[in-house]
């Protein structure tokens, strides 16, 4: 059992000093004794440095934590062999315990206090500062989503002395494994339980991806500041509309609220646009990936014909106002009929969902923004790289626990979303959109 503890006053100076531990700046003869421990402690790190700076430094920082412990030590328990009738504690030996340094785990001397009142072991406020599992974990996920093995990661590890390299474990192959496993369980928990019902949400992302055959779901937030948010990945056979229906269920039972309007922007894939449409219709626009749009209808076309189509739609795009480009629209697919009627078809299945953004008034960096799924698309991409070394997949859980992991990785590199500052208007517009579409809806669902 672990208790508090108060420190008794001590009319002492003591200070810490790196390689001498606690000195006592009061008592006398001091010169002389610093003076032989200095040379005594300057030999033992020269003898450390022919295995490099790092192994001296690491081991010079292994001595200052014993000194920190036993400084607080004798903070706690007063001086040893010293009677102290006010002492709260006692000093109770030590034994071999280990802290977490650099990717490995290493063995130390653990000194132990007791409380005089019996009420237990009183924890030692240094040990328990560095001796957490956190920094261990937190180096072998990094190791491995950088694509470290784990085969290979006792030998990716920085050399820091044989003193300390004899003594280290946690470094197995089936220690790492397992490490990186709970690790990653973690995080995957602690995804699935965020809450979005802190933010008002203006745009979501939603993609499918392919780990190791198998597919995965992703939507990726974006709130009235700019900031995006992974919001959740559900891993499916195939994506189907049952898949994507779980992932919004999901969303929304975390919070998200899609009453006051939110834009989705979708690949083009059926299941996602009718899962959305069928959940959230009367509340929410669709605006289709422009670019999967048109690698579509080119793939339909000669390579001679995909370039001048390629013009034709970025400039039918461009056009601000909803019913010149729709029109510009029809007016290629009519002419494209002619010659490649499946390309014609291809272009027209869900051709008002392209224009959506140009309804709401949106151009220029955010325009670009919103016309596709790149921001999306470039997480997945983050997620696969993270994940390219990975060769045996297993059952259950391990692709969304890699999912996941690669998914908060790609979010500490995010930045605002380019166009930002016109997300005030777009929420405006949103509002308002809705409300043309759905005259009836009552105004309060549809408010900014």
């Amino acid at each position: 059992m672990s208790v508090s503890h108060t420190k008794p006053a001590s009319t002492r100076d003591l200070r810490l000093m790196p390689g001498l531990g606690a000195v006592d700046f009061s008592a006398a003869g001091l010169p002389e004794r610093l003076a032989e421990k200095v040379e005594g402690e300057l030999e033992v790190f020269a003898a450390h440095m022919r295995h490099g700076l790092l192994a001296a430094a690491v081991n010079v920082g292994l001595d200052v934590f014993a000194q920190l412990l036993e400084t607080e030590v004798t903070e706690v328990a007063g001086p040893k062999g010293k009677h102290n009738p006010a002492r709260s504690a006692v000093r109770h030996g030590k034994d071999n315990a280990t802290i977490p340094l650099g990717g490995r785990k290493v063995t130390v001397q653990r000194p132990r206090v007791r409380a005089l009142d019996a009420s237990g072991e009183i924890t030692l406020e240094t040990w328990a500062a560095l001796a957490g599992r956190d920094l261990l974990d937190r180096h072998t996920l990094v190791s491995m989503l950088a694509g470290v093995s784990t085969r290979a990661y006792q030998t990716a590890l920085e050399p820091v002395g044989p003193t300390v390299e004899d003594a280290e474990t946690s470094t197995s192959k089936s220690a790492v494994s397992r490490r990186f496993v709970e690790a990653t369980r973690a995080r995957l928990d602690a995804f699935r339980s965020r809450n979005l019902g802190d933010r008002r949400w203006l745009i979501v992302y939603i993609d499918g991806f392919g780990l190791a055959d198998e597919a995965l779901i992703g939507a990726l937030g974006v709130d009235h500041a700019g900031n995006k948010v992974p919001a959740s990945v559900v891993h499916g056979t195939t994506e189907n509309k049952t898949a994507v229906k779980c992932l919004l269920d999901d969303i929304e039972a975390r919070g998200f609220d899609p009453a006051a309007g939110v834009l989705f922007v979708l690949d083009g894939g059926k299941a996602a646009y009718h899962a959305v449409a069928d959940k959230w219709g009367d509340t929410s626009l669709i605006q289709r990936c422009r670019a999967h749009k048109t690698r579509t209808v080119c793939d339909l076309l000669p390579a001679e014909r995909q370039g001048q189509v390629r013009v034709e739609l970025h400039r039918a795009w461009a056009l601000p106002d909803p019913g010149e480009a729709k029109r510009a629209l029809e007016a290629l697919a009519a002419k494209t009929c002619r010659t490649h009627p499946d390309a014609a078809a291809s272009l027209r299945e869900g051709l008002a969902d392209t224009i959506t953004i140009n309804h709401l008034g949106v151009t220029g960096a955010l325009g670009r923004t919103l016309a596709t799924t790149n921001p999306i698309e470039s997480t997945i991409d983050i997620v696969k790289v993270h994940a390219r070394n990975v060769k045996r997949w297993q059952p259950g859980d391990m692709r969304l626990r890699w999912a996941v992991a690669g998914l908060m990785a790609a979010e500490a590199q995010y930045r605002r979303v380019r166009g930002h500052a016109g997300l005030d208007r777009l929420a405006i517009a949103i509002s308002a959109e809705i409300a043309r579409r759905n005259p009836h809806q009552p105004a309060a669902a549809t408010a900014a």
